[in-house]
């Protein structure tokens, strides 16, 4: 490789993870020289947890050029609006709440939510449950699509559920059409430079694979970021607590609404995602709390499939992230790199920011690892950051029927960050300021956060509340109700595919 000239890099890996990282990659320098290869085995096949993204997937489409009305209907897709959680509070009034991705229209809308919210903190009797503020909310309960009309300029931020096999498929198709080469074979062993770089990746039947820069996207397995380089991982098993899943898809007779729904369940939570084509449904536990058995007979039970011969499939999850995301020329990417559990559909995400990071950082350092130390220390809070978030689901849960609950709301393996932001909510601070001084790069927005406390109705409890005094300011959720139909009314409906 030429000092300053983009490098030959190889993915070790396809499915989203590799191919998302191939086009990034091959899209930033393959006008410039530099080559992608992507080494795929044909014998093993890809995890596709979960299939629901968040807005940086419209982005990345966005970026590569790739119109919906193309990779859309090729993946089963359909849109998302934002999450909503249901079962995860006992409090009345409470018992679901929606997390809605920011758009432009919340500007309008959430001084109001924040206001209501802070005041109900401090014990006054004010309409602070999330959903009537955000335009997300009230599009996906009525059954809308994201696209406005013409004349109206301020469409919300929206990712998409889709068929992950599909999703990486199309994605390949893309990718080698644009120059990207993709060799379908099974590596034997990695091949190790003097100076401990890797040279090459060995395949079965002798073929040596060259390359300058190397991407891990072997998943879970992390053929080249851990086994051969030895790089260590860092588990969140005592921040997160689930380590497994049982999914099932089933049938739909409806227009799909533009939203997951994440259900809790006895030992963790269930997802449920509409495609064009079928329902998935995935629940996420901890073996901990219960068996592999009992977890597919309460989500069988839970979708109507007990007497199904439907088969369930069962997947393991490594919670956690490697402690450099880019040692020596190797990058780890998707699962190799790390996982935080489904919950917030962040995977793609980090995946996508990675690929795009990495190009920057290494491109920056004059194509070499001048910024590799920069660049792990960003990537390690990102997860972090994230992780953090997912915890505070966890944490601030207000259910106390089964020990699994009550052993998260107790858990006190909590960042110094998590802890700031659970002490700012109730000691009534200002949260947007809490966000800015508890993260170095917030990761989630001020929105975010008083949805999450919000919405499980973490306020103090009905006796000790007190009317709001008469000439105190609070938000109005019917001006603002009327603000948002008069935006919703240039929504459409989503049609039965």
């Amino acid at each position: 490789m030429t000092q300053g000239a983009p490098p030959h890099v190889v993915v070790l890996g396809g499915g989203s993870a590799g191919w998302i990282t191939a086009c990034l990659i091959h899209q930033e320098w393959g006008a410039r020289g530099g080559k992608v290869t992507v080494v795929e085995s044909p014998d093993i096949g890809i995890i596709g947890v979960g299939e629901g993204s968040t807005p940086q997937l419209k982005a990345l489409f966005d970026h590569l050029g790739i119109a919906e009305a193309d990779w859309m209907p090729a993946c089963d897709a359909t849109y998302k609006l934002g999450i909503r959680f249901s079962g995860w509070s006992e409090r009345p009034g409470f018992e679901s709440y929606f997390h809605p991705f920011p758009g432009p229209t919340d500007l309008h809308s959430e001084p109001g939510f924040f206001l209501n919210a802070s005041l109900a903190r401090r014990g006054f009797v004010v309409p602070a449950h999330p959903d009537p503020w955000f335009l997300a909310s009230r599009l996906a309960a009525e059954g809308k699509g994201p696209h406005a009309s013409p004349n109206f300029p301020f469409g919300p931020s929206y990712g998409y559920h889709f068929d992950a096999y599909k999703l990486g498929a199309f994605l390949q198709r893309h990718a080698c059409a644009h120059g990207v080469t993709h060799l379908p074979r099974k590596v034997a062993s990695v091949e190790r430079a003097a100076n401990g770089d890797i040279a090459a990746l060995l395949c079965e039947g002798g073929e040596r694979i060259g390359g300058d820069i190397f991407v891990d996207c072997s998943g879970f397995r992390a053929v080249l970021i851990q086994q051969a380089l030895g790089v260590p991982f860092r588990t969140f098993g005592e921040n997160l607590f689930n380590d497994r899943a049982v999914v099932m898809p089933t049938a739909h007779d409806r227009a799909p609404l533009a939203q997951t729904d994440s259900i809790a369940m006895r030992a963790g939570w269930r997802w449920s995602i509409p495609l064009t084509t079928r329902i998935g449904n995935g629940y996420v536990y901890s073996s901990k709390y219960i068996s592999d058995d009992e977890a597919e007979a309460e989500l069988r039970a839970a979708i109507g499939m007990e007497g199904s011969e439907q088969p369930a499939r069962f997947l393991q999850m490594k919670v956690g992230r490697v402690e450099d995301s880019w040692s020596r020329n190797c990058l780890a990417a998707g699962l190799s790199q790390g996982f935080i559990e489904p919950l917030e559909a962040t995977a793609l995400h980090i995946v996508i920011a990675t690929a795009l990071e990495f190009v920057r950082a290494y491109e920056s350092g004059g194509f070499t690892a001048g910024h590799r130390d920069a660049f792990n220390r960003k990537a390690a809070l990102r997860y972090e950051g994230i992780r953090d978030y997912i915890v505070a689901h966890y944490r601030m849960n207000q259910r106390s029927d089964t020990p699994y609950w009550r052993d998260n709301a107790t858990n006190q393996a909590l960042s110094d960050g998590l802890k700031a932001m659970v002490t700012a909510w109730f000691t009534q601070q200002d949260i947007a300021g809490a966000n800015a001084a508890a993260y170095e790069e917030p990761h989630y927005s001020a929105m975010s956060w008083n949805c999450l406390f919000a919405g499980y109705g973490t306020f103090p409890p009905h006796e000790k509340l007190q009317p709001l005094p008469a000439n105190a300011l609070a938000g109005d959720p019917d001006a603002t109700g009327a603000m948002l139909d008069a935006c919703c009314a240039n929504f459409a409906e989503i049609a039965r595919a």
